[in-house]
């Protein structure tokens, strides 16, 4: 009888390291082909920032305002260390990024995640797959995204190019706003009294509110640029609470792409852009230089009741000249200064919103869902909830403003949702009777009901895998009508129709675009409309061959409006969705450094 030629352990051990690579040969293969990692560390930290003539502590990202840049390439790998240096909790929120296979990474607080605590380090890992374009990043938990935001830039594989004129140059500009107060302090305050909170005292390009501030002159965002040249503006809305729109002097821009998805193309004087939306601009510069400079500015659209910060943010365009242009041409420079829509010309913004379309090309198609397993109807508005005993309310008649979908206002937990569902500890967490249709019907743009009041409660809706979803968003008018951009974690959606008044089930229907609608990451709600949108529940996370566990597993992704105040309010929900049969459909386990509640 012969003999082995190994002893009995090292033959079970090389077995299973040939059975291990046999699992893994296939990931070294695609690995050739697939992107690089690219790693960056980001420590959050207090830094003393100066803007209209006042100096106070902002918490920032590598004491940068706004935060670093982020680039990566379709099928790049992003590793970013996350290292608290201040008091606050903090999480990050890669915004449009569909965290395939890395739901852990997605970073909203207290639905992903536990934030990350003072001391505490934690590492979002995820790769980019599919994507290209403009997208940001910024703080989710409470309203810490006023200072920590900044872009994501994800360029197209290599050899792949744009389906547009190749810029010359790629600028990111991105909106925010300044405050003078802490906005935590504002919040607060108003989470405390129930009543409106404060407003912003200007708003910002690159973090810079420019020359129509008083004491701003000096903190003006410039874009020097060549004639006869074609400029990508990378735009990016990271304000808090307003829509805004933007226009530059005199000039004419073509818009080639919204939130990361290219669009057909077509010009326009004026982009309005919600914050959490991004769109990408052609700028093409005038073929001589034209012995003027030229303002860009923004300002709101705002629809609601309530106040808002009526200013304009502005910075400038400046033209280069040549070398041996004269010193008495430069003395007579005009300043030319656009013409921005009134404040609430929602004529305007629907005209814009409708011009959106995508692609729909061979390389660029709309896979929008052609039929529907499951419809759900949301009214998304303000409401109220009574005063507690003991209290004083600065809400209508002594009551607390809410917001609400369908009549639930949403309570933040104390613990993840993600991670309670994973655990086998969310008895107590959340409930999964979120209503798939309001409560009680009544004409929502018209005469508002008598009973104001929301019920409160975290509850979610969950899918099955793969479920195709439409998903109409009815705006109401209990305290107003209003706008809501609503933007949606862990999947891009089309908006396959939107209109004003009532949603009519029988009618509106016939007229959605199922060709080529505009897929997207956030959404405005009109003014006393509905929109309507598709998409499949397809994104329930990853697998790991080897670390796959037989509990059943879910991904959660969160929706909520990207007014800050209205999620204060609870104008927010999460989808469950489901794992699916195959080893490629089911989630990931958490990461080892994941914060802990």
């Amino acid at each position: 009888m012969g003999s082995s030629v190994f002893p009995s352990s090292v033959s079970m051990a090389a077995l299973l390291f040939a059975l291990i690579a046999l699992l893994v040969l296939p990931h070294v293969v695609l690995a050739k082909h697939a992107g690089i990692t690219r790693h960056y560390k980001f420590d959050i930290k207090l830094q003393k920032v100066t803007r209209l003539c006042q100096t106070k502590s902002i918490v920032t990202v590598n004491g940068q305002f706004p935060g670093p840049r982020i680039i990566a390439r379709d099928g790049d790998r992003v590793v970013v260390k996350v290292i608290n240096h201040v008091q606050n909790n903090i999480t990050l929120h890669w915004h449009g990024v569909r965290q395939l296979r890395t739901g852990w990474a997605d970073g909203p607080a207290y639905v992903t995640q536990c934030p990350i605590q003072t001391g505490q380090t934690y590492n979002y890992n995820f790769t980019i797959a599919g994507q290209r374009g403009t997208l940001f990043w910024h703080a989710h938990i409470s309203w810490l995204r006023s200072t920590i935001y900044g872009p994501l830039v994800i360029l197209p594989k290599r050899g792949v190019p744009y389906p547009f004129t190749k810029p010359y140059k790629e600028v990111p500009i991105i909106f925010g706003e300044w405050w003078n107060a802490n906005t935590e302090a504002v919040i607060s305050q108003a989470m405390q009294t129930g009543g409106a909170p404060n407003v912003s005292d200007a708003y910002t390009l690159n973090g810079l509110p420019g020359p129509l501030y008083n004491c701003s002159a000096k903190d003006t965002f410039k874009l020097k640029v060549k004639p006869g040249k074609t400029y990508l503006l990378r735009l990016i809305n990271a304000a808090l609470n307003d829509e805004l729109f933007f226009s530059i002097a005199n000039h004419t821009v073509t818009v080639v792409e919204a939130d990361a998805v290219y669009v057909k193309p077509f010009h326009t004087n004026t982009v309005l852009i919600t914050p959490g939306q991004t769109t990408n601009v052609l700028l093409k510069t005038k073929p001589h230089f034209p012995n003027a400079t030229f303002l860009m500015a923004a300002r709101p659209y705002a629809t609601g009741i309530a106040s808002f910060d009526n200013s304009t943010a502005a910075g400038i365009l400046e033209y280069e000249q040549a070398s041996n242009s004269s010193l008495l041409n430069k003395k007579k420079i005009q300043l030319f200064r656009p013409v921005l829509p009134l404040f609430n010309d929602t004529s305007f913004a629907t005209n814009f919103s409708t011009k959106l379309r995508s692609l729909a090309t061979t390389q660029f198609p709309a896979n929008v869902p052609q039929t529907v397993d499951k419809h759900f109807f949301f009214t998304v508005g303000l409401g109220l909830s009574p005063c507690p005993q003991n209290k004083t309310c600065q809400g209508p008649n002594g009551t607390r403003l809410e917001a609400s979908i369908n009549n639930v206002s949403f309570v933040q937990p104390t613990t993840a949702l993600l991670q309670a569902h994973f655990f086998a500890q969310s008895k107590g967490v959340y409930t999964t009777d979120f209503p798939s249709n309001p409560p009680f019907k009544y004409n929502y743009t018209g005469t508002p009901p008598k009973n104001m009041m929301v019920n409160n409660g975290t509850k979610v809706v969950v899918l099955p895998f793969n479920t195709s979803v439409e998903l109409v968003m009815q705006d109401t008018s209990i305290l107003g009508a209003e706008s809501h951009p609503l933007h949606l974690h862990g999947f891009n959606f089309f908006v396959v129709g939107q209109g004003f008044g009532n949603y009519d089930p029988k009618k509106d229907p016939a007229s959605f675009n199922l060709v080529d609608p505009v897929e997207r990451n956030t959404v405005g709600v009109p003014s006393g409309g509905w929109v309507a949108i598709r998409f499949f529940s397809d994104n329930p996370g990853g697998y790991d061959c080897l670390q796959e566990i037989l509990r059943p597993k879910r991904s959660v992704w969160f929706m909520h409006c990207h007014l800050e105040v209205h999620t204060s309010w609870g104008l927010k929900m999460a989808w469950v969705v489901l794992d699916g049969k195959l080893p490629k459909q089911k989630l990931l386990p958490p990461p080892s450094d994941l914060p802990k509640c």
